[in-house]
């Protein structure tokens, strides 16, 4: 008897490190100390010594049930991207610049080919996100997992100096809102998209008309990454009032969050352009227009607010890193919370 008997293979496992290592090396930063293998990562801060108080900002996510999609349609390549999204967006929010992440990967049997896949996806969000995949684990865990199965979860570390964080205080009535279209659903209501649509290779890989291309693929579009989008805002040198990330809970669990008391946001429902794919999945699922706002992104991935003065400023800066904006609302006196008229 040994572990290969066991259902855990060793070999598969070194070959999985050193198919990954090419994508690992694409993440690297100057900040980054050791190569890859080591027992831990390492990430030197002298380069953020003169900022005033350096403050760390951390996020943790996972992908959740969209997984099932990529198992369906034997695509892997993107729910990495989900998952760095889904951390690294918190740290922007919050003002912060993502500095390194790691990932964990959980799976019934280590397909060597499928995890670099996986680790690609990672890797690509890390470039899009600037930060560095400094470390991360893959278990094989046989009898937990059904051998074509596995789950992907991460851990993003990120850095703002104190006096720049976006922490709600300097919001005003009159601020604007501003919303940073979505590339769909991302990665948040699975659970009940899986109830709606027909899981299956058929359904999935259909070519739908409304949506302009696969109902797998609308499905599968990795989670947006706006990190480019708020550096770009602060380059402009516009502060940021307060900003939310719209993932579970939707407009009426994540707007309040940017929110401090005594102030109120206002989203007027018909000044951006809703995807097609929310509207499919409301006419599908019957599912009412509230529970849509409360659980979906409904197109926008993030909402901030700025100053009247700063709003045309912040828009153009936003769609100078290539991701489209709407002005959306505005806050005004009154109890914290949201309407969407």
């Amino acid at each position: 008897m040994d572990y290969r008997n066991a259902g855990v293979d060793i070999e598969a496992g070194y070959r999985s490190v050193e198919l990954m290592k090419e994508h690992i090396a694409k993440t690297m930063r100057p900040e980054v100390l050791g190569g890859i293998g080591g027992f831990s990562g390492a990430f030197s801060m002298n380069a953020f010594k003169n900022m005033e108080e350096p403050t760390l900002v951390s996020g943790t996510d996972g992908v959740g049930t969209k997984l099932k999609l990529a198992f369906l349609m034997d695509r892997h390549d993107t729910v990495g991207i989900d998952c760095v999204a889904m951390c690294v967006n918190d740290i922007a929010c919050a003002g912060g610049e993502p500095l390194f992440f790691l990932d964990y990967i959980a799976c019934g049997k280590n397909y060597p080919e499928k995890i670099a896949s996986i680790v690609s996806g990672v890797a690509e969000g890390c470039r899009q996100a600037g930060a560095a995949l400094i470390g991360g684990e893959t278990a094989e865990m046989p009898g937990f997992y059904p051998e074509d199965e596995y789950d992907l979860a991460g851990f993003a570390v990120g850095i703002v100096d104190k006096k720049d964080m976006i922490t709600g205080e300097d919001l005003k009535a009159g601020d604007v809102l501003i919303g940073i279209a979505s590339s769909g659903v991302h990665s948040n209501g699975f659970s009940l998209v899986r109830k709606v649509f027909p899981m299956n290779r058929e359904a999935l890989l259909t070519y739908n008309e409304e949506l302009g291309t696969t109902l797998g693929e609308a499905l599968l579009a990795p989670t947006k990454i706006y990190v480019g989008a708020l550096k770009s805002i602060r380059k402009a040198g516009v502060r940021i009032h307060a900003c939310s990330h719209i993932t579970g809970g939707g407009f009426y669990e994540n707007v309040p969050r940017m929110l401090k008391e005594g102030t109120h946001a206002v989203i007027e429902k018909n000044s951006y352009p809703v995807p097609r794919i929310f509207g499919l999945l409301a006419e599908q699922g019957s599912i009412e227009e509230k529970m849509m706002y409360n659980t979906y992104n409904m197109g926008l991935g993030m909402i901030l607010a700025v100053t009247e003065e700063d709003a045309a400023r912040t828009m153009e800066a936003i769609r100078s890193s290539g991701e489209e904006c709407f002005r959306v609302g505005r806050i005004t006196d009154g109890e914290k919370g949201v309407t969407l008229c």
